[in-house]
């Protein structure tokens, strides 16, 4: 019997060092900074930015210039990505260990009130709200508000949930974080590096999660339709893979 001489996938090599699996197991749930990283795992920074250089290499990880201290950078797990390199692991041991891609299935066992949270709720966390809402078809409470709410809608924001989702929030406003307060959450998510800071601490303890995206109203080009395009495929990309993770960790659970 001859033994196959196929070279390691290059995903198991990745993921098999266990200092480089805690950090995907962290950046699976949210985007940290490497400081932020540092305690989570407890290892020096060194080491660990040494470790996310190599993921990063890898095509798992990417960074993004955080938008309220433009020295630091947030690191984000390529879900995506990682699916297609384990799909690819699993076949290469033998095919019928291809896995499937089927999509994420969401079966909430109890109330949940999901927040999220942008500066100025016009367009990042607007379009959450809206795209989260439409997956779990009113089974949860849903909600976003800024720290320094805008006093309309973007244009491009509802015109992208209209023409590539289906969606009308036209008649919606930005509202602030205080109109909020005492409200319980079981998972607040920030969606801006700015709100995140000042983001205030809400009863019963919720899950925190952060995705680091830039603000696509931002954009100084004469058409932002495009950046608004990507912004809103890339808030949904993520939401898909919240969706299964909704129910694990949440204040109802816990208790």
């Amino acid at each position: 019997m001859t033994l196959s001489r196929q070279a390691v996938p290059p995903f198991v090599q990745l993921a098999a060092h266990p200092l480089r699996w805690r950090l995907l197991n962290e950046l699976a749930g949210s985007d940290f900074r490497v400081r932020e990283l540092v305690t989570l795992v407890g290892e020096p920074q060194n080491l660990v930015s040494y470790h996310l250089r190599l993921l990063r290499g890898g095509g798992l990880v990417t960074t993004t210039r955080s938008s309220h201290d433009g020295r630091d950078s947030y690191y984000h797990l390529d879900l995506d990505r990682c699916s297609e390199a384990l799909t690819g692991a699993g076949a290469a041991l033998h095919p019928a260990l291809r896995l499937s891609t089927a999509a994420p299935t969401f079966d909430p066992t109890g109330p949940l009130a999901v927040l999220f949270v942008c500066s100025g709720n016009s367009a990042r966390s607007a379009i959450a709200e809206a795209l989260l809402r439409r997956y779990t078809g009113g089974r949860i409470e849903v909600a976003s508000a800024g720290s320094r709410p805008k006093p309309a809608m973007h244009p491009d924001t509802v015109r992208v949930l209209r023409e590539e989702y289906g969606l009308d929030i036209a008649d919606q406003s930005p509202r602030h974080l205080d109109d909020l307060a005492g409200h319980r959450f079981d998972a607040v998510i920030t969606l801006c590096d700015k709100a995140r800071e000042v983001c205030p601490e809400f009863d019963n303890n919720p899950r925190s999660i952060h995705w680091s995206i830039p603000d696509p109203a931002a954009s100084k080009v004469a058409d932002s339709y495009p950046i608004f395009q990507a912004t809103a495929a890339e808030i949904d990309t993520r939401i898909r893979y919240l969706l299964p993770t909704l129910t694990v960790g949440s204040p109802a659970q816990r208790n």
